[in-house]
């Protein structure tokens, strides 16, 4: 069932499952909540409580936000948190990761953990080599255009390469509901707004973090010509001890859709782990 929470630009939609510890999923630009649809029972048979939220102009959120960056998104996630009684482990998907990084800096108290699936969250920089990487290539040519002409099948092309090798079960229907969703009123002028929107924020706040962090990347993510390098740099910026990095061999930028039981065993044992309960 989805709920809705204001905040001061507009309305945030969200669902919860479940009864425990809290959870709050946050996906990516240009996506809802149904990107966790595989993990939610997952992690609520484990016995938390999770909640899905949709970012602001997504989903079933609403539309006309001023502003996309990561600190904007972060004070709409820590809201959530607050209304449901967090404090929360913060699960963030590309932009949502750097925005988790954001809202753990700013409110520890409400921040037990985070994971961060393929982050955005540290200033980006490409380089010559960094093109020969072919798969690298044709998802930032497609991410690129997607955003510059605000074109639906450019980001259903782009989807493509960033699901690698065999796509979920429900690929069509996914790709359905992503069309449909962006085609509605003020959706991709969303993507558009968050694609534009620099990291740079995320980055400045990685040595204020204070709770543990999970980085997850999909060996094959192409929306970087080495993820294990990147993901490395965001946890080599946290405080020392607090960062941890896993690979998911195969996976693209969208490891939680397209390998839900590696990302929630992932998450399980950190949340398991000593660093993630002290």
């Amino acid at each position: 069932m989805t709920e809705y929470l204001a905040v001061d630009s507009g309305t945030i939609a969200y669902e919860v499952a479940g009864s425990g510890p809290l959870i709050v999923l946050a996906h990516g630009m240009g996506d809802s909540r149904a990107s966790y649809r595989a993990v939610i029972p997952r992690l609520v048979a484990e016995g938390y409580r999770v909640a899905a939220v949709d970012l602001r102009g997504c989903g079933e959120s609403s539309v006309g936000w001023p502003a996309w960056s990561r600190t904007a998104i972060a004070g709409d996630l820590l809201a959530v948190i607050r209304h449901l009684g967090g404090p929360a482990v913060l699960v963030g998907h590309s932009i949502s990761g750097g925005a988790a990084t954001v809202a753990a800096a700013r409110e520890p108290s409400l921040i037990t953990a985070v994971v961060e699936l393929t982050p955005f969250t540290r200033k980006q920089s490409v380089r010559i080599g960094d093109l020969r990487v072919k798969r690298f290539r044709q998802g930032m040519l497609r991410l690129l255009g997607a955003g510059a002409f605000g074109s639906v099948p450019l980001w259903r092309s782009y989807l493509d390469v960033a699901y690698p090798g065999t796509k979920p079960a429900d690929w069509a229907e996914r790709l359905g509901r992503v069309e449909s969703l962006l085609r509605e009123p003020g959706r991709m002028k969303a993507l558009q707004g968050m694609g534009r929107s620099a990291p740079t924020d995320a980055g400045a706040q990685l040595g204020n973090v204070r709770c543990p962090v999970l980085v997850v990347m999909g060996t094959l993510d192409p929306d970087w010509a080495d993820p294990r390098a990147e993901g490395a740099a965001i946890v080599d910026a946290l405080p020392p001890g607090l960062g941890r990095l896993e690979m998911i061999e195969g996976a693209g930028h969208y490891p939680h859709d397209h390998f839900p039981d590696q990302v929630v065993s992932l998450t399980l044992a950190f949340l398991r782990s000593d660093a993630a309960r002290a």
